[in-house]
Formats: C-alpha cells, sequence, structure tokens
C-alpha cells in the first residue's frame, strides 16, 4: 500500500507535458508576457498568434517600450517569470543597445521595441496574415 501511494505520489510530481498542453501553456505565456508588458507602461502591445504559419515559433509579443530602462525592466520581468510557465530563454539579443530586445523561449519570441525600430521593421505587416490574441488587462 505505501508503495503504491508514493508511486503515485511520483508521478504527480513529474510534469507531464503532451503537445496540446505545450501548447496552451505556450499561450498563456504569451499572454502573461503581454499583460507583463502593459503593466510596465509598453504601449502598442500585440500578441500574434504563428501556429501554422511559422516553423519557428507560435507566439510573437510585440511591445514599444518608452525608455531604455523600461525595456531592459520589461525584459527581465518577462524572464522572470518563464519559469513558471516551465520555459527558460533560449537567446537575448538587443539588450545592451535596448532598441529592439528580442527574447527567444523558442514557443513563444517576445519583442520590446523602441518607437523608432517598431515603425521601421513593423512585424505587425509582415505577419498580417497571422491571427491577433486579445490581451484583457
Amino acid at each position: 500500500m505505501a508503495k503504491q501511494r508514493k508511486e503515485k505520489k511520483q508521478r504527480k510530481q513529474k510534469k507531464v507535458s503532451t503537445p496540446r498542453s505545450r501548447a496552451l501553456i505556450s499561450k498563456k505565456f504569451a499572454i502573461k508576457a503581454a499583460k507583463l508588458a502593459i503593466d510596465n507602461h509598453c504601449t502598442n502591445v500585440v500578441v500574434l498568434e504563428l501556429k501554422g504559419k511559422s516553423s519557428v515559433t507560435d507566439y510573437f509579443v510585440i511591445a514599444t517600450g518608452t525608455s531604455n530602462r523600461q525595456m531592459r525592466t520589461v525584459a527581465d520581468e518577462i524572464n522572470g517569470i518563464s519559469g513558471k510557465f516551465d520555459f527558460s530563454l533560449f537567446g537575448r539579443a538587443g539588450y545592451e543597445q535596448a532598441r529592439w530586445i528580442l527574447l527567444d523561449f523558442v514557443d513563444v519570441v517576445v519583442h520590446i521595441f523602441d518607437k523608432e525600430y517598431r515603425e521601421f521593421y513593423d512585424l505587425e505587416l509582415l505577419w498580417g496574415d497571422a491571427k491577433r490574441l486579445i490581451v484583457d488587462k
């Protein structure tokens, strides 16, 4: 009896992730990252669903920051919550210059732009056929 209880407890502790549950977790993480950007005063925050359109990632989170310091803070906070969703940072670029900070969590890629770079690169136009997810404040 004790052995069965122990095995059951071990099964509960193991994180079993199916492709469907992983997709749901990715979506929740993307939305949480967007909310965090909004809470930290980023503007024009959008989440694009790229499943079936990109072989590289499932979601883009795109935000415009107001200053270098604020953009870095948002990037740090998003990275800080990633572990709660079982994500770890695969790559980071642009952090020092803070014109376009990219955080790559594989299934979710976060782009934090300054206003000039956001307008120039216009990822929403590039991925114009992607579904936009609604982020409640």
